[in-house]
């Protein structure tokens, strides 16, 4: 599968559980852990936060990119409380725009370099694949907190 078809395949089954009723937004792939509805939050801003990097590297000579704390944007933005549309319209509008950009870059540009604050010097395309993958683990923690639940 290439990395455009992994970009819209994670994008569609994300979709997908935005739309999911109340008690299975609340489930959670093991305890003490994220809901469902904070992953979907969590995964709604880590991809503005990668898709802020990704035209940060395209635009500006190998940048210094800072980590984001993510348990602090949890608590912070209150995900609990954020409706669960704001985060799904904007997760999906920076979607397209990785994807846009994935197309005209992904392999062109990929060898683009960045500093991490945390992890040293990454590529371009290192971020276009983190994308995908970060977007699939997610999944894959959302797909078992709905069966933990229907005891599958």
């Amino acid at each position: 599968m290439t990395l455009i078809e992994q970009l819209e395949t994670t994008k569609m089954e994300t979709l997908k559980f935005f739309d999911l009723d109340e008690p299975a937004l609340e489930r959670r792939y093991a305890p003490g852990k994220w809901s469902v509805r904070e992953l979907l939050h969590h995964l709604c801003d880590a991809e503005t936060v990668l898709f802020d990097r990704i035209r940060r590297v395209i635009s500006e000579p190998r940048p210094v990119i800072w980590a984001f704390d993510q348990d602090a944007w949890a608590n912070k933005l209150a995900y609990t409380e954020r409706p669960l549309r704001l985060s799904r319209d904007l997760y999906e509008a920076t979607r397209a725009g990785v994807i846009h950009y994935a197309h005209l870059h992904y392999q062109q540009s990929g060898h683009l370099e960045f500093v991490h604050s945390e992890t040293g010097v990454r590529t371009l395309a290192d971020e276009f694949e983190k994308v995908a993958h970060h977007n699939q683990h997610h999944l894959d923690q959302i797909r078992t907190a709905l069966d933990l639940e229907r005891g599958v």
